[in-house]
């Protein structure tokens, strides 16, 4: 299970590694690895999971003794030793998770963050994917569209970087604080965070979630992209055109199926993590 891990987890990490050291960027990609910080040999570790006993496993890297022991000759994750900071963070990990599962998702925002980004781009800062992605539209169409209909973000990530000029047409204002309150799990950014709460908990959660996270963060970045006012052509993307009537059909179907996903993700996340902070662990 280690060597299959690590083989799938490579073919993601070896060319990450190879585009940062000719100094090269994926921008659909590389959001991944540099936004959620996760670095690609904590990707790369194989950890079991909770009551999982192996053999031939001593203790050092990646079985630290900080988190396993041996007991019966056989090397298990060890929730006893838990730091009080690391069962805090999980702590709050789940409370999220819950909080976003339990709240009614919402639709029909097509992407406009990823717009609102741009938003005046020439005029109130540089457009960030611009030395790599060029606008499909012109700046004043793509401005013009911003300002065509209400921005309906609920993560407060996502809507920090909107330009200062796009921030008063969101009709919500997320900030940190309120996290628990406004996150909802029709939200692509919201529902790819799992993929960051994920690495935050491990090696306890185990690396098979760990990589279902990954795996649909993919899925969900690419249509991030997509939607997005970058022409992503260049990269093998073609665009889902929010603007049009089709393309927000496309947008709210594809946004509703990996919501879905992510439920079940998030669904099983809530359960690994009843186990491992159950009292007396």
């Amino acid at each position: 299970m280690a060597t299959a891990h690590r083989a799938r987890a490579e073919q993601w990490t070896h060319p990450y590694r190879a585009r940062r050291a000719a100094g090269a960027m994926h921008p659909i990609y590389d959001f991944l690895f540099i936004y959620y910080r996760n670095k690609p040999s904590q990707l790369e570790q194989w950890h079991p999971g909770l009551g999982v006993g192996l053999e031939a496993a001593p203790l050092g890297t990646p079985f630290k003794p900080t988190q396993y022991r041996i007991e019966g000759g056989l090397t298990r994750l060890a929730p006893e030793l838990m730091t009080d900071a690391t069962r805090h963070r999980m702590e709050m990990a789940r409370q999220l998770c819950i909080r976003v599962r339990d709240r009614p998702p919402a639709f029909g925002c097509f992407g406009m963050h990823e717009w609102a980004m741009v938003y005046r781009g020439d005029v109130e800062g540089a457009v960030r994917h611009a030395e790599r992605l060029p606008l499909r539209l012109s700046q004043a169409a793509t401005d013009a569209y911003v300002r065509s209909r209400p921005i309906q973000c609920s993560h407060f990530d996502a809507f920090r970087f909107f330009t200062p000029g796009a921030k008063a047409f969101n009709r919500l204002q997320p900030d940190k604080d309120n996290r628990l309150e406004s996150e909802q799990c029709g939200c692509l950014h919201t529902n790819m965070d799992l993929y960051k709460l994920a690495a935050q908990c491990m090696p306890w959660l185990g690396s098979d979630l760990l990589w279902q996270c990954f795996e649909f963060a993919v899925s969900a970045r690419q249509l991030d992209m997509q939607a997005s006012p970058y022409d992503c052509s260049s990269l093998g993307f073609e665009p889902v055109k929010v603007e049009t009537p089709q393309g927000k059909v496309e947008y709210e179907q594809r946004q509703r199926a990996l919501s879905r996903e992510a439920q079940k993700l998030r669904h099983e996340f809530i359960e690994r993590l009843d186990q491992i902070l159950a009292p007396g662990r």
